[in-house]
């Protein structure tokens, strides 16, 4: 009796890391969405982030045409590993606007001289008031808007190449 004593503890281990495992492994890799998913975008109106760009309101999704929001900011790494994935969506004609999160204007400069600039309007959020009413986690995240305002997809995190697909056929799925 005194044995099994003695194993007990390795077996109760062994059955939770097996359960811990099996759980683990089957995990679906589908992120958790926004609340705002079928609803319209919250109301705003930002200024200008960067001068040869215009500033950003709400109203520029209700124009007939769906198209990306990307949350953005130039002290974030992962926004530096989708800025490729942004370019080749922006020369494929997807029209895309951003929200510049706690920027300084000459550091989003640098940002997009050196990375490049797909968007067609910035605007500037020094306060994240827009990123807290969108729901925003952290950045980057991109929002697929339809052309009445309503958000259609979301992303959380990074756009990477094999995101792309998915994106493209969420802003066909917007324009319908």
């Amino acid at each position: 009796m005194k044995r099994i004593w003695l194993w007990l503890p390795l077996g109760l281990f062994t059955a939770l890391f097996l359960v811990m495992a099996t759980n683990l492994s089957g995990q679906s890799k589908r992120a958790p969405t926004s609340a705002l998913v079928g609803k319209p975008v919250p109301r705003f109106s930002l200024a200008a982030a960067d001068v040869s760009r215009p500033g950003l309101g709400s109203a520029s999704f209700a124009q007939g045409k769906p198209r990306l929001l990307n949350i953005f900011a130039s002290w974030c790494i992962p926004c530096i590993a989708e800025a490729p994935q942004l370019m080749k969506l922006a020369r494929a004609g997807v029209p895309i606007d951003a929200i510049a999160i706690r920027d300084r204007p000459e550091d989003l400069a640098r940002f997009l001289r050196r990375y490049g600039n797909p968007y067609q309007r910035i605007g500037n959020d020094p306060e994240s008031q827009v990123m807290i009413a969108l729901g925003t986690s952290g950045v980057p995240e991109t929002y697929v808007v339809d052309g009445r305002g309503i958000i259609r997809h979301h992303h959380l995190g990074d756009i990477r190449a094999d995101d792309v697909p998915e994106i493209i056929e969420a802003l066909r799925a917007a324009a319908r």
